[in-house]
């Protein structure tokens, strides 16, 4: 696992199975899961947090699935 900072309060854990998991300050927010696209809990967040997630979902070029806290805390 590679940790790679982004900017001010985000964060990126790069793992070997590809999957890159963001985090907004210390709270894990998105994820981007290969052959799935960018996966994020259905939870709400600030703007900020939700623009930490829409930059990322750029970055990563990939659409957004949103899904239940459960199983995007099965992803993480």
């Amino acid at each position: 696992m590679k940790l790679k900072p982004i900017a001010n309060n985000q964060t990126e854990t790069h793992h070997e199975n590809g999957r890159i998991i963001l985090y907004s300050y210390e709270t894990p927010v998105a994820a981007f899961v290969p052959g799935r696209g960018g996966v994020c809990t259905k939870t709400k967040y600030s703007p900020t947090t939700s623009r930490h997630v829409n930059k990322a979902l750029a970055r990563w070029g990939c659409s957004r699935v949103d899904v239940d806290q459960a199983e995007f805390d099965a992803i993480l």
